[in-house]
């Protein structure tokens, strides 16, 4: 869906012009970049470890929506990078690397069937151990392999990152890279404390929001692309004026997704959220608003691993009935024209605001 049409001579572009094919193009750049990593890897790696990268490659190049890298890019023109954009785009690659190790170790703590529509990879990996008639439990070794393939590709996003970059952009960039990753790992802890009987505590849901998606996601990408521009705090500021509402916005949807989406668009179980017991933003408020037979309901049904889809739809049917499906579409919508305000007051560049604009859209009324 999403930066300008490459140049005359294939490259990707110096100057940001029209959005769409802009997008698609940020895409198409930053899958070109990590195809290459893994391809390098592969060449160098011993025949028995191939099946680990391949592993890897097949996760990435599954879907994925390349979110973080796309915000790195638009921080770069919104801070008017100038000069060779290509390591920006390496180190917009390797965003997605440390978002590929961070979804892998958490459908192992989730003990996630499917991601993406497909078997996540401990069940693939475990899978595969069983294919071959290997000893010991399979799916035991599937959970210990994805997470040595989660930390693999931690090391291929430091990799690329330090390989990528000049010593002053690696000095302005590496601060952001180790806030973000200070900041998501609070956001899962976060998220583990949350799991299991459903509480009303809105404040939590929301924090918890705050640090694993609305920095994670959209304001420290900006800000990376904008420190290898060098941009000035007040560019900083208002790429976070921007982000924080769309981050938000953006898991409020993924909360409803979760508890209403389409599983063929969404490509994972409608339940899954249900069966974990997971803290949203979405629960809180109906837990809050329920009255004592629907609480009642909530707490026999939310966080039961075997939770059966006649359950699901009573539970969905508490989500209705409290309102709480509805304010938390109004909470999207209210924060989908805060991050649109913001950038009416921003000075950034007319194409990058363009494409922010674009991507707010996209992002707070996404189907999958």
């Amino acid at each position: 869906m999403l930066i300008a049409a490459t140049g005359t001579d294939g490259r990707f572009p110096t100057a940001l012009t029209d959005a769409a094919p802009a997008l698609r193009d940020v895409r198409q750049a930053v899958d070109a970049a990590l195809a290459e990593t893994l391809a390098a890897k592969r060449r160098s790696a011993a025949p028995a470890l191939r099946e680990l990268i391949d592993t890897l490659h097949g996760f990435l190049f599954a879907g994925g929506k390349r979110i973080r890298p796309v915000m790195c890019l638009c921080g770069w023109y919104a801070a008017d990078g100038r000069g060779d954009p290509e390591p920006v785009v390496r180190a917009a690659a390797s965003l997605e690397l440390f978002h590929t190790f961070a979804l892998i170790h958490d459908d192992v703590m989730d003990n996630s069937d499917l991601r993406r529509g497909r078997s996540t990879v401990h069940r693939s990996l475990a899978d595969l151990h069983r294919s071959r008639g290997g000893t010991g439990d399979a799916d035991q070794f599937g959970r210990n392999a994805a997470v040595l393939l989660g930390d693999l590709a931690l090391t291929l996003s430091d990799e690329l990152l330090h390989t990528s970059l000049t010593p002053d952009q690696l000095r302005a960039g590496l601060p952001v890279i180790d806030t973000m990753r200070t900041e998501v790992v609070f956001g899962q802890y976060l998220d583990l404390l949350g799991i299991g009987r459903p509480i009303g505590d809105l404040a939590h849901a929301l924090e918890l929001i705050r640090f694993k998606t609305a920095k994670y996601t959209v304001e420290r990408p900006l800000h990376l692309g904008g420190a290898l521009a060098g941009c000035s705090p007040a560019v900083a500021d208002a790429c976070t004026a921007y982000a924080l509402p769309l981050g938000e916005a953006f898991q409020l949807r993924d909360d409803l997704l979760g508890a209403f989406g389409d599983p063929t668009a969404t490509g994972k179980p409608a339940v899954d959220d249900f069966r974990e017991g997971k803290c949203t933003v979405l629960m809180a408020l109906a837990v809050a608003r329920a009255d004592q037979g629907q609480l009642r309901l909530l707490r026999s049904l939310v966080g039961r691993p075997d939770l059966t889809e006649e359950q699901a739809d009573a539970v969905r049917a508490v989500l209705e009935a409290t309102g709480a499906r509805h304010a938390v579409e109004r909470m999207i919508a209210r924060r989908c024209r805060r991050a649109l305000a913001a950038l009416d007051r921003a000075s950034f560049p007319r194409a990058a605001t363009a494409v922010l604009r674009q991507l707010a859209y996209a992002l707070s009324a996404r189907t999958s």
